[in-house]
C-alpha cells in the first residue's frame, strides 16, 4: 500500500504545474514593465495613479519593479485607468529583429529568365520573415563578345547599388552611367533598368530593393482634355503603357530579384 501512495504521489507531482515555470512565466510577461510604460507615457507619478487605482504609491513602485504580482482585481482597476484591456498585459510583445547570415549558410543562385545569366546573387536577408527590403550580394559576370544586351526590367520600389569591385555600367531609362569600386547610386526601379559588367574581371555589388506600390499615372476623366475656354474634348493619345524597351508594347514584368 505504500509503494502505491508513493507512486501515486510522483504521479501527481508530475502533472502539477511548476512553481519555477509559473514565476517564470509571469515575469516574461513584463507586467511591471508594461504599467510603468503606460504611466510615463500619461506623464503621470506614481502618486497619482494611486489616486486613480485606490492602491498605495510603494505598492505599484513593487509592482513596476516585478517585485509583487498583481491580482486580477488590481490589475483591472490599472487597465481602466489607461483605457486597456486585461488581455493587454498578457499579449506577447514584438521581439526586436536580430538575424545573423552566415556566409556558408547563403546560397548564390543565377539570374532568372535569361540564358546565359548577366549575374549571379546571394540574398542577405532570407532568414528575416516579412521584410520591408531584399539585401543582395550580386556578381555580374563579363559579356561576351556578340552576346545580347542585358534586358531592362522593372520593379515596384526603389533600389540602391554599391559596388564593391570591378566596373559595371547602369542604365536607368535615358541614363546611362558607369560604376567604379566605391561608387553608389540609388534610383526608382520602377523605371526600366539594366546593368551590364565592362570590366574584364567581374563586379561585385551589394543592392538593396524596397518594394513600394507602384503610383498609376493620372489621367483624364474619360479620355477627355480641357482647352482653355473650359470645352471638354477627346484626348487624341492616351498615355501609353510601360514597355521593355524592345517596341511590342507589351507590359513589363519584374524580375524575380533586381
Amino acid at each position: 500500500m505504500t509503494d502505491h501512495v508513493d507512486f501515486a504521489n510522483d504521479e501527481i507531482q508530475k502533472t502539477q504545474a511548476d512553481p519555477e515555470t509559473a514565476e517564470r512565466f509571469i515575469a516574461e510577461k513584463h507586467i511591471g514593465e508594461r504599467i510603468r510604460r503606460l504611466r510615463l507615457k500619461k506623464s503621470m507619478g506614481l502618486v497619482e495613479l494611486g489616486k486613480h487605482t485606490g492602491l498605495s504609491a510603494s505598492f505599484l513602485s513593487q509592482l513596476e519593479t516585478g517585485r509583487v504580482v498583481p491580482t486580477l482585481r488590481n490589475l483591472a482597476r490599472i487597465a481602466m485607468v489607461f483605457s486597456k484591456d486585461l488581455s493587454y498585459f498578457f499579449e506577447s510583445e514584438p521581439t526586436a529583429i536580430f538575424r545573423v547570415h552566415r556566409a556558408k549558410d547563403r546560397v548564390r543562385l543565377p539570374q532568372t529568365g535569361v540564358e546565359p545569366p548577366t549575374y549571379t546573387f546571394e540574398s542577405l536577408g532570407f532568414m528575416v520573415p516579412d521584410r520591408h527590403m531584399d539585401p543582395y550580394f550580386a556578381e555580374f559576370i563579363p559579356q561576351k563578345e556578340g552576346e545580347a544586351e542585358p534586358k531592362a526590367h522593372v520593379h515596384a520600389g526603389v533600389e540602391f547599388l554599391y559596388l564593391l569591385s570591378g566596373e559595371l555600367e547602369i542604365n536607368h531609362s535615358d541614363h546611362h552611367n558607369k560604376l567604379v569600386a566605391g561608387d553608389a547610386v540609388y534610383f526608382d526601379s520602377g523605371t526600366p533598368h539594366s546593368y551590364r559588367c565592362v570590366g574584364q574581371t567581374p563586379a561585385g555589388a551589394i543592392i538593396v530593393t524596397v518594394h513600394q506600390p507602384m503610383q498609376a499615372q493620372p489621367q483624364p476623366a474619360r479620355n477627355q482634355a480641357v482647352v482653355p475656354n473650359g470645352t471638354p474634348r477627346p484626348t487624341l493619345n492616351a498615355v501609353p503603357p510601360r514597355t521593355n524597351g524592345n517596341g511590342n508594347g507589351s507590359e513589363e514584368r519584374a524580375e524575380s530579384t533586381f
